[in-house]
């Protein structure tokens, strides 16, 4: 009976052991897709310098996805186009925030002259779009409208601003 006892313990000792070994801790993750699209704007060129590209999910710090860097004439991506600008593994969850950091090589092109376009703010800190929307398992994807027509303002001084107004499509 003693044998029996301690032959049962073993085994169930073993059970929970192999249960235990097969845990798995990964969290789920969604590959997400951030895409670039523009509204119609009468200019012949706006150039945006894209560097990076982070989300929050869940409260969590700034994740950074692989980005496409480059300048993009947002003037491309009109009337239907869009353009991959990032795609990335993030964990799976409540999207809260996309923020795009912004070289300095801003610019619009206007009648064959290129004017530089300045970024009063969010420079340094980013451009935030706030989301707040649940991502779909496995693979997720959004487009971001950086909508040129009302983002861009010429000054008294002749300058010209971007004020970006970005929506999610």
């Amino acid at each position: 009976m003693k044998i029996r006892k301690t032959t049962l313990a073993a085994a169930f000792a073993a059970t929970m052991f192999f249960v235990a070994c097969d845990k798995d801790d990964k969290k789920p993750t969604t590959e997400l897709s951030v895409h670039l699209t523009d509204n119609p704007y009468d200019a012949t060129a706006v150039d945006v310098d894209i560097r990076e590209v982070n989300v929050k999910v869940d409260g969590s710090d700034w994740i950074s996805l692989p980005t496409h860097v480059g300048i993009y004439n947002l003037l491309d991506y009109q009337n239907g186009l869009d353009t991959l600008v990032c795609k990335g593994s993030i964990p799976a969850g409540r999207l809260q925030e996309v923020r795009f950091v912004l070289g300095s090589e801003n610019s619009i092109t206007i009648a064959d002259t290129k004017y530089p376009l300045t970024i009063p703010s969010g420079s340094e800190s980013g451009l935030k779009l706030k989301i707040d929307r649940d991502l779909r398992p496995v693979s997720d994807s959004i487009v971001v409208d950086f909508d040129a027509a009302l983002s861009i303002f010429q000054e008294g001084t002749g300058d010209f601003k971007l004020k970006p107004v970005i929506k999610l499509k």
